[in-house]
């Protein structure tokens, strides 16, 4: 969408969709393909972001988290929930648990980062600002779960302190040393330049290449991995999670299994992975083959809850094949009696959400 003020005479000039036209002329969706031009009355455009600053701000916090933060119940808030298939709705892959007001995320897919900073203001999250992220914990190194790593440790690094802690499976080293030379010009004019800068290691993460079991420990927040099975990439990790008020876990891409029924016993929330059955029914064999070993049908996932009976199971990182997306809903539904939501970007989930 293309804004161009004219104050003078109080109007909007858009390049918008017809379908995004509302009655009263007023604008509600941006991403659609046949443009047209409208003018409009100022306050009549919908402004999707009215929570965030007019302009951008710097976030900083010498003293770490308020007592207000450190108050505040555990959430949860999903950043993204898109695949490597280019979604205009959907971020990449990604999931922020925000404890004693600090953000521990999930993976780094595509558009995360920019998610992360829209949540800071719709929610009120100081610590999901980018430099003050606390650690990343990566299922796998598949693109589309940490194209956003170097967004995330790169933004603002020379104001980071302290440094970003990344945790995941070997290849992260790597990946983070390949990181430092694409970015070497940026570092090099910055650190030796007259621009200040805070933290002269900022954009150097703390880098560890974990095995399964208890990986991370601080303030009450305890993070477990455990290996799942995703085609021919290994090791792939999913998560458990728990604090004092909320137990979490992430499936990560995932084949069906018996390690998610047994980590997921009974949590708060269950975020799984999910292809489409109508989606899956229409690919070729070669396509099935490959998606039985790496990722979970609806019904199998609906058939996993049904043992672990998590309190939610949210749905993320759908492939659909061109069908209704509320399907996976239904088809997890026929084996699962509980709670099911298929998750958008920028859903929140608190304590409050599981009181009876």
């Amino acid at each position: 969408m293309i804004v161009m003020r004219n104050l003078g005479i109080a109007v909007v000039t858009l390049i918008v969709s017809a379908c995004s036209m509302m009655p009263n002329n007023t604008v509600v969706d941006p991403y659609r393909v046949a443009p047209i031009i409208v003018s409009v009355p100022y306050s009549a455009v919908v402004d999707p972001y009215p929570f965030a600053p007019i302009s951008a701000i710097t976030e900083l916090r010498p003293d770490g988290p308020s007592q207000d933060e450190l108050d505040t119940p555990t959430q949860v808030v999903v950043l993204g929930t898109g695949t490597p298939v280019p979604d205009v709705y959907r971020a990449g892959s990604s999931i922020a648990v925000i404890h004693k007001g600090q953000a521990y995320l999930f993976d780094v897919g595509a558009g995360s980062v920019r998610r992360a900073i829209q949540a800071r203001y719709k929610y009120d999250i100081f610590a999901l600002y980018p430099h003050l992220i606390r650690a990343v914990f990566v299922t796998h190194m598949h693109s589309d779960h940490v194209m956003d790593l170097s967004e995330l440790t790169m933004t603002y690094w020379w104001r980071r302190n302290p440094q970003l802690l990344a945790f995941g499976p070997m290849g992260m080293k790597n990946f983070f040393e390949g990181m430092e030379k694409m970015v070497a010009a940026d570092i090099n004019v910055r650190l030796n330049g007259v621009q200040p800068v805070d933290n002269r290691q900022g954009f150097l993460a703390e880098v560890t290449e974990i095995s399964p079991g208890i990986i991370f420990e601080e303030n009450g927040l305890t993070v477990e991995a455990f290996t799942v099975p995703h085609g021919t990439i290994k090791p792939a990790f999913g998560y458990k999670i728990v604090t004092e008020d909320m137990s979490i876990v992430i499936s990560g891409d995932t084949a069906k299994s018996d390690v998610i029924p047994e980590k997921a016993k009974g949590v708060d929330l269950l975020f799984h992975e999910v292809i489409s059955d109508v989606g899956f029914a229409r690919l070729s064999p070669f396509w099935q083959r490959y998606h039985t070993s790496a990722h979970t049908l609806a019904s199998d996932v609906g058939r996993m809850a049904a043992i672990a009976k998590p309190k939610k199971l949210v749905l993320y990182h759908g492939l659909y094949y061109g069908v209704d997306e509320e399907t996976v809903i239904l088809d997890a539904k026929k084996y699962f009696d509980g709670d099911v939501i298929l998750a958008t970007d920028l859903d929140r989930f608190t304590v409050d959400d599981f009181e009876e």
